[in-house]
């Protein structure tokens, strides 16, 4: 098995150099985002609104002492979501692309089911969970929200510029600092919470592994993986200066070295929004002995009589970014995942009219996910399971993933190795064994 690439000085044949340096950009959040891709988003994207309950429950029930599962979870997410990127990049095709192409059908139709399934209730537990904070907000009949965030959602994906849909995305993961600044209303014991996260305080519990298989199933989650895989794939076939990899060669080192940057600082950015949730709801709500939250409305709501009203606007309206950012990612990567196993024509890049299968899946996940809102199914209360289930189908997808970015006739002479293969196979290690510790919990 080959290790990483070795340095290869190859000139790009498409073009030369130029004539002299070019001119230094001005330093500007706006050239620094723009720099960012897939795994900025796809970071982000991780902190929904159902991650973002699961986090809150997770610090009202156990406190500071759930901390160290972030630190866990940072090294082992960033190899898995850098392998995902480089199979996309080398290979041109998405997860499903390629497991139709190397495996047996019936192997991608239980993945693709099974992600289908989890990703639409997810959908439905965003948007529920949008509507309630936005009701909290503003008042109204929290339905109306559904409908309207979800068709919102769903439109821009199908009618929207895809480049300005992209920068629209990168733009909303700003959003997510509204967790940072909550902290200012929550009086924390930063000592204890230091403590939690660098000295894991496990409780041999069915309840305390199955929040632990909650988390990790949040933080760690298969449509992340299709969804950043999918993206590079999207962005080689979106700029005409690009091939994949595999084909052409020149420029992998360049592009690897954009992958890891793009997908560190995206997972990066991830882990210090669920760690600074999981902060406010153990520094207020645990503190405080309210440890019956359930959802990230809940939690805003809880926080109005203990760290006051702006600490509640500031938890909502994070809700509300942080939802109109993942519903996009959850309904997209449902989409590539059903359209790329079946070979269709597929890409938010595309026309509507050149890849009219592929915008039917997207558009008929969220369509149920709205629907679901609509039916005596409470998508909230299936939504810390649905986390689980995310879990634990996780632990096969990522089985895939490794055998996948190791076979020769995937990736060619850049088959993943050295310490990226041995963390990515960790990271897979870690997920089973966790969901085996809530597996056997709940039998004992």
């Amino acid at each position: 098995m080959t290790q990483e690439i070795t340095s290869r000085k190859h000139h790009d044949k498409s073009g030369s150099a130029p004539a002299g340096k070019a001119p230094r950009q001005p330093f500007s959040v706006r050239n620094v985002v723009k720099s960012l891709g897939p795994g900025l988003i796809t970071g982000a994207s991780d902190d929904d609104p159902s991650g973002i309950g699961t986090y809150s429950q997770a610090g009202a029930q156990l406190g500071y002492g759930i901390g160290w599962t972030m630190l866990l979870t940072f090294p082992l997410m960033t190899a898995i979501q850098e392998i995902s990127a480089r199979v996309g990049r080398v290979t041109g095709h998405g997860i499903s692309g390629n497991v139709c192409r190397h495996y047996p059908p019936w192997l991608l139709i239980i993945v693709v089911t099974l992600l289908f399934i989890a990703n639409t209730v997810n959908i439905a537990a965003d948007l529920s969970a949008m509507a309630d904070a936005t009701k909290l907000l503003i008042g109204g009949p929290a339905i109306l929200y559904v409908v309207l965030f979800g068709v919102t959602s769903v439109a821009a994906q199908i009618f929207m510029n895809y480049r300005r849909y992209v920068a629209v995305l990168k733009w909303l993961t700003l959003t997510l600092f509204a967790y940072v600044a909550a902290l200012a209303f929550a009086k924390v014991s930063w000592t204890e919470a230091l403590a939690g996260v660098l000295v894991p305080r496990i409780t041999w519990s069915a309840d305390y592994f199955t929040t632990i298989v909650a988390i990790f199933g949040t933080t760690i989650s298969p449509y992340l993986f299709f969804w950043q895989a999918s993206q590079e794939a999207e962005d080689q076939r979106v700029d005409v200066t690009k091939h994949p990899l595999i084909e052409k060669h020149y420029g992998a080192r360049k592009e690897f070295s954009r992958i890891r940057a793009d997908t560190i600082t995206g997972m990066a950015f991830s882990n210090l929004i669920a760690l600074s949730i999981i902060v406010t709801a153990a520094a207020s709500l645990h503190a405080a002995g309210k440890t019956d939250i359930q959802t990230s409305a809940q939690a805003a709501e809880a926080l109005r009589p203990i760290a006051g009203p702006f600490a509640e606007v500031i938890f909502a309206l994070g809700i509300v970014g942080t939802g109109l950012l993942a519903i996009p990612v959850l309904a997209g990567a449902t989409a590539y995942a059903v359209g790329e196993g079946w070979r269709w024509p597929v890409g938010l890049a595309r026309k509507p009219s050149e890849a009219a299968a592929f915008y039917s899946v997207l558009a008929f996940s969220g369509a149920i996910g709205i629907a679901l809102n609509f039916t005596p199914i409470n998508p909230i209360s299936a939504l810390y399971w649905s986390a689980v289930v995310n879990g634990v189908l996780a632990v096969p997808v990522m089985v895939l993933l490794m055998f996948m970015a190791s076979r020769n006739d995937v990736m060619g002479r850049f088959v993943i190795g050295g310490w990226l293969y041995r963390l990515g196979w960790l990271s897979t290690s870690a997920m089973a064994l966790s969901v085996i510790a809530m597996g056997v919990g709940l039998l004992l």
